[in-house]
Formats: C-alpha cells, structure tokens, sequence
C-alpha cells in the first residue's frame, strides 16, 4: 500500500474530498478529530445521558425570508421548543439560492441565515452540506471557518462525519457525482476549485479503489467505533429516490447506493426535490427520507419509481428525526406546524413497526 506521502503527491491530492476538510482543521472546534490518511474528518457532538437524539432536518431554504421561508422557519422554532430541547439541525443542502455565497462576507448570510432563524429553540449546531446551488457561488467562502465567526452555529464542510450518540452521521458532497453539472452546465457557473478534475477522480474512484471517496466512507462505517445499535445515517443534497421533479439520480444509485446497503446503513436523507418524501427500498432495509421543502416547492410532479412510497407532500416543511438505541422516530411537518406524516423504525431489525403518534402534539 502506498504511504499517506505518497498518496498526497498523487495528482488527485487537490481532488475535492479531503483538500477542503484539512485547510479548515487548524481553525476548527476542539470536537473535530484530524483524519487519518483517507479517512473523514469527524465531530465529536455531545448527547445528553439517558435521552434520545432529537434533531430538525430542513433543506433548499436561502431565500432571504421569501417563498415561505420564513413561516417554515417560524414552525421550526415551535416544534424545536416542543420537543424539549433538540441537539442540533441538518442541513441537507441549497443553502443559498440561487447561486450561493460571493465571498465570506456576503450579506445573504444574514438575510438568510442568521436573520430568519431566529427561535431561541433553534439556536443549536447547524451541520450543513453543499447543493448544487451552492457550488454556483464562492463554494470555498462557505466552507470558510470565518462564517463561524459571524454565526457559531454554522458548520458546513464537503464531507464529514457526526457522531452523536447513538447515531453516525455521514455527510456526503453529492453535487460532484452529477457529471450533467459538469458537461453540460448551460449558463451555470460551478466553482469546482478542488474538486477538478472529475474525469480523473472518476477513473481513481473505479479502477484504483484505494483513497477514492467511497471507500474511505466505506472504513469509516466498518471502523470498530460502531456498536450493533448505532445508528447509520448518510446526509447529501441530491436524491437518491424521488418521486418529484428530479426524480432518482443514476450516479448516486451507481456509486454511493452500494456502499451504503454493504454497510449497513439504516436511513439516507437529502434535499434536492422540493418536497417531503419518505419511500422505503424494497430490496434493503434502507429508508429514503427527502427533506427539501425549506421555502420554494410546490412544483406539481410526480413520477413513481422501483421502490415503496411511503409519503408524499408537495409543498414546503421540515422533518424532525427522534432516535434511541432502538427506534427513531421521523416526523413531517408543513408550514402550519401540522405532522403530516410519521413513522417508526426499529433497530434491532431493521423494518418498520406500527405507527407512533406525533412526536410533538399538535394543538
């Protein structure tokens, strides 16, 4: 096997994994664990003894207030509060629309970041990914450590780990996947700065198989850190089943879908589609659950796929994730606060059990 250094004076070594992850270590939190050679950079999140995991997941929201955002905002704050304290919030993508962050000191940060969510209950650790929108703008100012320092609560990387209890989290830079983005952008700018070239990435990630993305996500999920009971949960922007306007995306159910089934991965959440999903795989226990809906939707597509469909919603909302060392318990919501849908899911085997009621009583 090749040593670290050898690897680093590959030509891949600018490629677009781990080049961002280790330019932010030396200004990071204390929590942050340096990767070892081809292994994700990992944040330590605290969880309170003898209670569950409780967290918000929203995505495809940065539209300075508008298209609703604010009012899924406001019904965030509400059920974060009802919920007794959750641990943070995922970000599953499109954090600024429509073309991300021009630079660090961009006055869409605030207008739609710091400005709209604003609920106390809401003022916990935000762990964002990239969408493609946000690779239209200064991709690199927002995975800049100095948005940390206007807003504490903003931590965005390309790919990073989150344990948290009883929960790993693994978070995955879906949009270089998309060769559409790259062949054929139209009028699109994307800042593909580390991340170039995608064609030589490719022919590593397929033929070489030693440092490529999937199998580093791949000794992560199989490091002996994770217990039978730990949960599995693998965050990116784009689809991986869908039934709304984008529909499944093929590089994703090529590349990423098979490492995630080896390992054992119980839940992959996403944005994209602006819209609330939940649709089960038919040939593993892997649930598909699309939280996209943070401001515009409505788009008025459906398009069934292979796999189950469990739920559906057009329309804007968020969803809540509770989880044990048993079940977790997903919750939709749209922008009256009102659960549209939710189920419970068991650990020990992996299949759904009867209905739970609502996380959070709606009155």
């Amino acid at each position: 096997m090749a040593s670290c250094t050898n690897w680093a004076a590959h030509k891949l070594v600018h490629a677009w994994l781990l080049a961002a992850l280790l330019v932010t270590l030396l200004t990071l939190s204390p929590s942050l664990s340096a990767p070892a050679c081809g292994v994700l950079a990992t944040v330590e999140h605290p969880v309170e003894a003898g209670r569950p995991l409780r967290l918000l997941v929203v995505g495809d929201w940065g539209r300075k207030g508008r298209y609703n955002q604010s009012r899924v905002a406001q019904q965030m704050g509400k059920v974060a509060e009802a919920m007794n304290n959750i641990d943070f919030v995922v970000s599953t993508g499109d954090n600024f629309l429509d073309d991300g962050l021009a630079s660090v000191d961009d006055r869409a940060f605030h207008e739609s970041f710091v400005d709209v969510y604003t609920a106390e209950s809401l003022r916990k650790q935000w762990y964002l990914v990239l969408g493609n929108h946000d690779y239209r703008g200064d991709v690199l100012a927002q995975i800049d450590p100095a948005l940390r320092s206007i807003d504490s609560r903003f931590f965005c990387m390309r790919s990073f780990v989150v344990k948290a209890g009883t929960v790993d989290f693994f978070f995955v830079d879906t949009t270089p996947f998309q060769l559409k983005y790259w062949t054929d952008p139209g009028e699109d700018h994307y800042d593909w700065r580390e991340v170039a070239p995608r064609e030589a990435y490719i022919e590593h990630l397929l033929e070489t198989r030693r440092y490529n993305y999937l199998d580093t996500l791949g000794i992560r999920l199989n490091s002996g850190s994770a217990t039978e009971l730990t949960w599995k949960v693998a965050v990116g922007h784009h689809t991986m089943r869908s039934v709304s306007a984008h529909g499944d995306t093929q590089e994703l159910l090529q590349l990423l879908l098979p490492v995630l089934k080896d390992n054992g991965v119980d839940l992959y959440i996403n944005g994209h589609d602006h819209c609330l999903e939940h649709i089960s795989s038919r040939d593993s226990p892997i649930q598909y659950l699309t939280s996209g809906a943070g401001s515009k939707a409505w788009r008025g597509i459906f398009q069934p796929n292979e796999d189950k469909l469990e739920f559906f919603y057009d329309g804007q909302g968020f969803m809540s994730l509770e989880v044990d060392a048993g079940l977790a318990h997903a919750v939709f919501y749209d922008i009256d606060g009102q659960a549209l849908h939710n189920r419970s899911l068991s650990k020990s085997n992996r299949q759904h059990v009867d209905q739970a009621p609502s996380l959070v009583s709606q009155e």
